[in-house]
């Protein structure tokens, strides 16, 4: 004990745990807080009428049929969510080598949009731009062999943006990690009077183990031919980030996203340090999923792990995040 005393008078009697030992005072020196207008939640959309479709490799989310993702964008206005992203399972029918449903004004991700946009006017929508929900090869582009040719996929990308943003998206998000997309699309869009809609760049997309959950709910993993290493990142790299957003600003993007988001926190305060624009990081299925089944299997508490997750992409420096927990998170944290 007289060695902690003397240890204790040497520092001036300083005792870090002091502010921890209170409720009140844990909340007054909090760095770092949660709302529900940090969430964008993703929703799965499918054909059909009051047809909801289990996931089953994420545990809680369901594809909903339009007259459901209505309702649940009713939901999440009502707590405070600010924002959907619309994600289709296309009929497999509808899929094709060159994914020319994506371009078609009334798909179903279309009708999504517009019909939650009449429902619910003050809930922004975002809308994924890439072809992987409507190629038969499972591609987020369209192929010559076994390569992905890059300026004839954005000239689609193009054509699907605008018929997104014409059905009532706010926010036109490119995932596809095609060269010269952002340009082509921001140019698009103001040429047709759309000036006002947001370009979410998904700048840094890396080539993840952890999509596999959402290839599942969208219907393209069980097609997807090869892998998408030569357009998504290379999980090993950093500086490709910094590259990657700095031509996507130069292009026209006004925000900008990564993902993975919960493995790659350290790109996320890279870019926030380097870059003076909304960062964005989306919580991907398999991250959402090892957490959820983790907690099924009685190894972590769900509502506590769902929570310091999403804080910690907050304290990495991100505006906001999209996550599959955004509608459970929202009640709990307006409790």
């Amino acid at each position: 004990m007289a060695w902690q005393k003397h240890d204790m008078e040497f520092l001036g009697g300083r005792r870090l745990r002091r502010p921890r030992m209170a409720g009140w005072s844990r909340d007054l020196v909090r760095e770092t807080t949660l709302t529900p207008h940090d969430f964008i939640w993703p929703l799965f959309v499918v054909e059909g009428q009051n047809e909801r479709q289990p996931v089953a490799s994420m545990p809680g989310v369901e594809r909903l049929s339009i007259d459901l993702a209505v309702q649940a964008a009713k939901d999440a206005h009502a707590e405070g969510i600010p924002a959907l992203a619309l994600f289709p399972n296309t009929d497999p029918s509808k899929r094709t080598e060159d994914g020319h449903e994506a371009t078609n004004r009334d798909n179903l991700v279309c009708r999504a949009l517009s019909a939650i946009k009449d429902a619910v006017p003050e809930i922004g929508l975002v809308a994924d731009v890439a072809l992987d929900p409507y190629t038969s090869h499972g591609h987020d582009g369209v192929m010559a062999g076994e390569e992905i040719l890059n300026d004839e996929t954005v000239a689609i990308l193009v054509q699907q943006a605008l018929v997104q943003a014409r059905s009532g998206a706010d926010v036109i998000a490119p995932s596809d990690m095609m060269d010269g997309r952002i340009a082509a699309i921001r140019q698009a869009l103001d040429d047709e009077g759309m000036e006002k809609t947001i370009v979410l760049s998904y700048a840094a997309k890396y080539a993840s183990a952890f999509y596999g959950p959402f290839r599942e709910a969208v219907g393209s993993g069980a097609r997807l031919k090869g892998s998408k290493l030569t357009y998504q990142m290379d999980p090993a790299n950093a500086e490709d980030a910094i590259r990657e957003v700095e031509q996507d600003l130069a292009e026209g993007a006004d925000w900008i996203m990564v993902k993975p988001g919960m493995l790659y926190l350290d790109i996320c305060r890279m870019l926030k340090d380097r870059f003076d624009v909304p960062l964005f990081a989306y919580q991907i299925s398999g991250e959402y999923s090892m957490i959820s089944i983790a907690a099924q299997a009685g190894a972590l508490d769900r509502d506590a792990a769902m929570a310091e997750s999403l804080l910690a992409f907050k304290r990495a420096g991100c505006s906001g995040i999209l996550t599959y927990f955004a509608l459970d998170m929202a009640r709990k944290l307006n409790a």
